[in-house]
């Protein structure tokens, strides 16, 4: 993270509305959220302001999300937040902005799908509807959904940091997830949209169940076992197996090996955002550790299935 803070409150969003956007200026205003890269503060009933605050990057993000995403949310079958209103950097405010719809439910690390089934169909249907063929000038990855076999140097030392902090009981199993997926044959399929980013918290629940998706910044083009990772993350026990069911088209073995590769490194990055939570360090979500957990446990089990 590249601290680049600013100090956003509801008076400087006000006379950002009233300067761009003066129609929205009057709204009810009140904080969402406090993102690593924006903050969401509610605007009225149906409306969003995102605005970056804590990463240089976040800008490039947001406008992504204004050139692609209205493209693609009406083939979406869950709620997503649709850009309206761009708004430009200004002498008040130097960065880009954006007003998108507001998405409601509570984020998964905070109220985890509990209905197996219901959630694991809701979450394939939502996949088989983004992972489309993109055009050529779509977004990369940042970082993002390359070979997993590039990501060894990180794994090991993810794992071995988790290891050392007694937060992982079972090394050796993780690392064999890990490997069997490494050695799993490569894409070699269309660039597909991918959402980039499917962790607990950009994944909203109401009922028990996935309602909606938020935070398509990362939006980009390729493999689709990088987003189908998410099935292990997301759903609880019993579910994983109704998703790949459902998602079309079905994917492969060395799809399903790739995404439980993936699966294996978002769960080591949650376990330790979430010790960071515990321990009160910033960035921390304790929230994001018990679910890592479960994903980790459901993942060393898959392999001997």
């Amino acid at each position: 993270m590249t601290d680049t803070r600013t100090d956003i409150t509801a008076e400087l969003i006000r006379d950002l509305l009233r300067e761009q956007h003066p129609d929205l200026a009057d709204h009810p205003l009140e904080l969402g959220a406090r993102g690593w890269d924006n903050q969401v503060w509610r605007l009225g009933d149906d409306l969003a302001v995102r605005l970056p605050w804590a990463t240089e990057s976040a800008d490039g993000l947001l406008r992504k999300e204004h050139a692609w995403l209205p493209v693609l949310a009406p083939h979406l079958p869950l709620r997503v937040p649709v850009p309206q209103r761009l708004g430009e950097p200004s002498e008040r405010f130097p960065r880009p902005w954006l007003v998108t719809t507001w998405v409601p439910g509570e984020p998964a690390d905070r109220a985890p799908a509990t209905r197996a089934a219901e959630a694991a169909e809701t979450l394939a249907t939502f996949l088989t509807a983004l992972h489309r063929p993109a055009p050529d000038e779509a977004p990369e990855g940042r970082h993002r959904g390359g070979r997993l076999t590039d990501t060894a140097e990180h794994f090991t030392r993810e794992l071995a940091s988790a290891t050392e902090m007694g937060l992982i009981r079972h090394p050796d199993a993780v690392r064999a997830v890990w490997e069997d997926a490494a050695a799993a044959p490569e894409w070699t399929g269309p660039r597909l949209w991918l959402h980039g980013d499917l962790h607990p918290a950009n994944v909203l629940t109401a009922d028990g169940t996935i309602s909606g998706v938020i935070d398509f910044g990362d939006l980009f083009a390729g493999d689709p076992a990088f987003d189908l990772a998410a099935a292990w993350i997301l759903l609880p026990d019993g579910g994983t197996d109704r998703f790949h069911d459902v998602y079309r088209p079905t994917a492969d073995a060395a799809a399903l090996r790739r995404a439980r590769g993936w699966a294996v490194l978002r769960a080591l990055t949650g376990i330790h955002i979430g010790e960071a939570g515990v321990r009160g360090r910033p960035g921390g979500k304790p929230t994001w550790g018990p679910p890592a957990q479960a994903s980790l446990r459901r993942l060393t089990a898959s392999l001997h299935r």
